[in-house]
């Protein structure tokens, strides 16, 4: 028995892969010869008729993914691959900018997550070094009963040393 016998839902994913962009030559579009196309084509439709739940088309030609979305049944969600699958999706990382690199081409930044964290991190660090964090409402402190005999005791050891 296989997963999808077993009914658990399968994605199948072509074109870029990123587990295996070493074999690939890095992060490069997929499917932009004859041959290329004819072996996605394959593929998906393998994928199609194995019963994935949908397919993810990534880092592919938005032609070759328009034809692999008119011909199967499964939806194809794309990421790189234009708008003609039906679903997108969209990194998280690179949605809001936190990769600190220079995206993919299909990357588009929905906000600037890098500048939020650069800040915070720049603002932390500058009231660690001026000693203004922790400041004493952050800080905890002794029940006074104990802060009192603390100094009691402190008091006595000043006092043997003199």
């Amino acid at each position: 028995m296989n997963i999808i016998d077993a009914e658990i839902p399968v994605a199948g994913h072509i074109g870029l892969t990123p587990q295996s962009v070493n074999v690939m030559g890095g992060y490069k579009v997929q499917g932009k010869s004859l041959t290329d196309i004819e072996q996605l084509m394959r593929d998906a439709v393998a994928l199609d008729r194995a019963g994935v739940a949908c397919m993810v088309l990534e880092g592919i030609p938005r032609e070759v993914a328009g034809l692999i979305t008119a011909e199967v049944s499964a939806p194809t969600i794309g990421i790189g691959a234009g708008p003609e699958c039906d679903g997108q999706v969209l990194v998280f990382h690179d949605l809001l900018n936190l990769t600190f690199q220079t995206p993919a081409k299909f990357v588009r930044h929905y906000g600037d997550g890098a500048a939020l964290i650069t800040h915070a991190a720049q603002a932390f660090r500058a009231d660690v070094v001026s000693r203004q964090y922790p400041a004493d409402a952050e800080s905890y402190h002794l029940p006074k009963q104990t802060r009192e005999s603390l100094d009691t005791l402190l008091e006595r050891k000043r006092a043997l040393r003199r």
